[in-house]
């Protein structure tokens, strides 16, 4: 009985202590969606898709277990990255995707190679917030309008901006060292 009362304090603690983090999360992105040329409707769509294409390519055994695939929707384009070891399954995971995304464009980057390793994806993860860190730290440069998606090594970036924002993330990303390729997936807007 000792026992259960122990996890029970320790697993409460934990869900506590979790509170004032979702608390701090939620501020944040609030924060950040304000900043966003999407208008909410859009985000919250994006975010439907994002989850909705993750849960297809769970349900499918064979995509799951043999592919490494990543679903990223924004302003309703939809970019897939990754590496799927056949093209079958590349298209199958396009033709699952096409059923559950309500997308304008589907922009499959996935690349025929093996999955990659546990360390190159938290390489991936450090390179994006290398170019992010980058974008952030650059003066008159609007880094809140740029979404950074690392797959590989190579650097995807997508967002509603204008041809000199463009030009400037691009520029920002490709001097980022250990970067090897950048791919604009960017809908161009007015100044």
């Amino acid at each position: 009985m000792s026992r259960l009362f122990l996890v029970i304090i320790l697993l409460s603690s934990f869900l506590i202590s979790g509170c004032s983090g979702l608390i701090v999360a939620g501020a944040a992105t609030g924060a950040v969606a304000s900043q966003d040329r999407r208008p909410v409707s859009t985000q919250i769509e994006d975010e439907k898709t994002e989850i909705s294409s993750f849960a297809s390519l769970f349900k499918n055994d064979e995509l799951w277990e043999d592919t490494n695939i990543s679903v990223i929707s924004y302003n309703n384009v939809v970019l897939m990255v990754g590496q799927a070891p056949t093209s079958a399954l590349k298209e199958k995971a396009t033709e699952e995707i096409k059923k559950v995304a309500k997308s304008k464009k589907i922009l499959n980057q996935i690349r025929i190679a093996a999955p990659i390793s546990f360390f190159a994806s938290r390489n991936d993860e450090y390179l994006t917030t290398k170019v992010k860190s980058s974008m952030l730290f650059t003066s008159d440069f609007k880094s809140s309008k740029i979404k950074v998606v690392t797959e590989n090594s190579e650097v995807f970036l997508m967002g509603l901006v204008t041809q000199q924002e463009s030009e400037k993330a691009v520029d920002i990303a490709r001097n980022v060292d250990g970067v090897t390729k950048v791919i604009k997936a960017f809908e161009f807007i007015s100044d």
